[in-house]
C-alpha cells in the first residue's frame, strides 16, 4: 500500500513538474518577444579582434582635429558671434532669463553639430576605409591653421595659460564622451566595422577604450590630482552612491528585458558602472597624497601584471565560470586592480600638468604622448598583448597614449587667438554623465524597436544621424536652462 502511494506520489510530481515546463515554454516567448535577436547580437559583438595601432592614432587624430579647426573658423568670424556672451543661461530674481537669444544659440549648436558631431560619425561609419588618409589631411590643414599669422598670435600671459589649460582638459573630456556615445549605437548596426568594436581577448579596438578613458578622465581633474582635502566617509559614499545605483539599475534593466550582454566584457552581473565605484572605493580608503599616487599605482600595475603572467590570465580568457559570484563576474572583479593603478597613475599625472605649472604643459604633454605610444608597442611585443578584458599594463599604456595623444592635439589650440570653446564642448561638458546616461537610455529604446543587424546602410546611418542630432539639441536645450545633472 505503501509502495502503491508512493508510486502515485511520484507519479504526481512528474507531472506537476512536467506542467511547470509547459507552463515556463510558454512563458518565454512574451519575454524573449522585448529582444528576440539577443543571441544574434550578442555574437554579432562577439570574438572580434580589433584594429590596428595604427588606425588607432589616426582615429584619435581625427575629432580633436575637427575641434580645433573649429575653433580657428571661430577666430576667422566665419559663425560663432554667441562666444563673446555667457553661455550659459540664468534666471533672475523675478523669473526672466538672462542670455542670448535661444534661436541664436540653436543655430549656433547646429553649427557645431555639422563640424564636429557629423563628420565624427561619418568617419566611424561609411568613411571607416578613408581614415588613415582623412587624418592626414586634417593634419595638415591644421598644420597651414597654425601658420596663418593674419590670424594673429596667442598671448603668454599666465592667467591666459591657465584658462587655456582648462578648456584644453574639457575639450578632451567632450571629445571621449562624443565618440563614446556615437560608438555605442553605432556598434550595433552592420555599418560600423567590427574592428571598430570591443576585442574578445586580446587586441586593438576603438571601444576597448572606453572604460579605461573614463577612468583616466576622471582621475585627471579628481580632487586628489587637485589635491585638495581627503573626503570624508560621508562624502565618499555620496559620491559614490550614483554609480552603484546605477550599476544596479542597468543590471536589473538588462535582465527584465532580456538585453543583450556580452558576458565576456565584465562577468555575468558586473557592469561599467560598477568598476567606476569600485576604483573610487578603494582610491578613497587609501588615501595618499597625489605626488605619490604614480608610484603607487606603477607598483600595483607590475604587480598585477606579474600576477597576470603567473596564470591568472588564462583563468580570466577561460569560458569556464564556477557557481559563485567571484567566478561569474571574474573579468570585473581582478580588472578592478589594473583600473585602479591607471587611476592612481592618472592623479599624479593631473596634478603635475595641470595644477602644477602651466608654462610647460604642451610640450609636456606631447613628450608623454610619445613616450606612452612606444611604451604600448614594447609591452604589447615583449610583456603581452593589450587586453582590457584584463585591463593588463600593456592596456594600461594604450589608454594613456591614446588620450595623451587627444590632448596633444587640441593643446595645439593655443596657437590660434579667438574661442577656446564651442557651445557644443560646453552643453556636453556642463553634463557629461547626462549625455552618457541619456545616450544609454536612447541606445537601449533603439535596440527594443530596430532590428539593427537587418537595417541597412542608409537606414541606419539616418537612425545614427537623427540619434546624435537628438542627443546635441537636447545637450544644448539643458546647458541653456542650466540644467545641470549632478547626484551629489
Amino acid at each position: 500500500m505503501k509502495t502503491y502511494e508512493t508510486d502515485e506520489r511520484s507519479f504526481l510530481l512528474k507531472a506537476l513538474f512536467k506542467i511547470l515546463l509547459h507552463f515556463n515554454a510558454q512563458m518565454d516567448p512574451p519575454r524573449n518577444s522585448f529582444n528576440p535577436n539577443k543571441h544574434l547580437k550578442e555574437e554579432f559583438v562577439s570574438n572580434l579582434t580589433g584594429s590596428s595601432i595604427l588606425e588607432i592614432v589616426s582615429l584619435s587624430t581625427i575629432v580633436p582635429a575637427l575641434i580645433v579647426l573649429r575653433h580657428y573658423v571661430c577666430a576667422k568670424g566665419l559663425y560663432g558671434p554667441l562666444h563673446a556672451k555667457k553661455i550659459t543661461s540664468k534666471k533672475e530674481k523675478d523669473g526672466t532669463i538672462d542670455g542670448r537669444s535661444w534661436r541664436i544659440y540653436m543655430s549656433t549648436l547646429v553649427m557645431d553639430f555639422l563640424f564636429i558631431v557629423l563628420p565624427t560619425l561619418l568617419f566611424l561609419t561609411v568613411l571607416a576605409e578613408w581614415t588613415n588618409i582623412c587624418a592626414i589631411c586634417l593634419i595638415l590643414l591644421l598644420l597651414f591653421c597654425i601658420g596663418d599669422k593674419r590670424s594673429g598670435s596667442y598671448s603668454e600671459r599666465g592667467s591666459d595659460l591657465a584658462y587655456s589649460v582648462r578648456a584644453n582638459v574639457s575639450a578632451y573630456r567632450v571629445s571621449m564622451m562624443i565618440v563614446t556615445c556615437l560608438c555605442i549605437l553605432a556598434v550595433d548596426f552592420t555599418i560600423y566595422p567590427r574592428r571598430y568594436a570591443k576585442t574578445e581577448t586580446y587586441g586593438t579596438g576603438l571601444m576597448d577604450l572606453g572604460v579605461g578613458s573614463f577612468v583616466l578622465a576622471n582621475s585627471l581633474v579628481s580632487r586628489q590630482a587637485r589635491n585638495v582635502s581627503s573626503m570624508k566617509w560621508k562624502t565618499v559614499l555620496q559620491s559614490t552612491s550614483p554609480m552603484i545605483i546605477l550599476g544596479v539599475g542597468r543590471l536589473i534593466f538588462t535582465s527584465g528585458v532580456d538585453y543583450q550582454v556580452h558576458v565576456g566584457e565584465y562577468g555575468v552581473h558586473w557592469n561599467f558602472f560598477f568598476t567606476l565605484a569600485g576604483v573610487s572605493l578603494l582610491t578613497s580608503l587609501i588615501n595618499i597624497h597625489s605626488r605619490y599616487c604614480g608610484i603607487l599605482g606603477l607598483s600595483i600595475l607590475i604587480g598585477y601584471q606579474l600576477w597576470l603572467s603567473s596564470g591568472i590570465n588564462e583563468f580570466l580568457l577561460s569560458n569556464e565560470r564556477a557557481n559563485n559570484l567571484f567566478s561569474q563576474n571574474k573579468e570585473g572583479v581582478v580588472s578592478i586592480f589594473g583600473y585602479w593603478g591607471m587611476y592612481l597613475v592618472g592623479v599624479q599625472l593631473g596634478n603635475f600638468l595641470f595644477f602644477g605649472n602651466n608654462r610647460r604643459t604642451r610640450m609636456r604633454v606631447w613628450i608623454l604622448a610619445v613616450i606612452f605610444w612606444l611604451s604600448t608597442i614594447i609591452l604589447d611585443r615583449h610583456v603581452e598583448r593589450v587586453s582590457r578584458r584584463m585591463c593588463n599594463l600593456t592596456y594600461v599604456a594604450f589608454v594613456l597614449a591614446q588620450n595623451f595623444q587627444v590632448l596633444a592635439i587640441l593643446v595645439l589650440s593655443d596657437f590660434i587667438p579667438g574661442q577656446k570653446t564651442s557651445v557644443i564642448e560646453e552643453a556636453f561638458d556642463r553634463n557629461l554623465l547626462g549625455s552618457f546616461l541619456l545616450a544609454n537610455i536612447m541606445t537601449g529604446l533603439i535596440n527594443m524597436s530596430v532590428d539593427t543587424i537587418s537595417t541597412s546602410s542608409i537606414t541606419a546611418l539616418a537612425i545614427l544621424v537623427g540619434y546624435a542630432f537628438i542627443l546635441s539639441i537636447l545637450g544644448g536645450f539643458a546647458a541653456f536652462s542650466g540644467i545641470k545633472l549632478k547626484f551629489w
